[in-house]
């Protein structure tokens, strides 16, 4: 099943982020190399691709896991989460219809 995790990040999280990137990626890198990643990006502080100094205020993830215990899981071992970039993370169901 599906699973939409939104992490939202701590006020001034931007140094943390730089700093957790690598270590982050790698782990989004193991949904890519299974074929279980639907999409995943962060999300700009201002209306911008290139916020700039704005930063990113969090990062949402669709991805397919087996129970919403294995995407929970999995979030609260990526970098992001122990490395204290996000403050806060929702882990959710989620149904795609479009694209069918």
């Amino acid at each position: 099943m599906l699973y939409m995790i939104f992490g939202e990040d701590v006020a001034g999280g931007l140094p943390r982020r730089m700093a957790a990137r690598s270590a982050h990626l790698a782990h989004v890198d193991e949904l890519i190399q299974s074929g279980r990643l639907i999409l995943a990006g962060p999300i700009p502080g201002i209306d911008s691709p290139d916020p700039g100094p704005a930063g990113m205020v969090g990062s949402l993830i669709i991805g397919e896991f087996e129970s919403l215990e294995a995407a929970t899981a999995w979030i609260n071992a990526d970098a992001y989460v122990t490395e204290g970039v996000f403050g806060k993370v929702t882990v959710r169901p989620f149904k795609q219809i479009f694209p069918a």
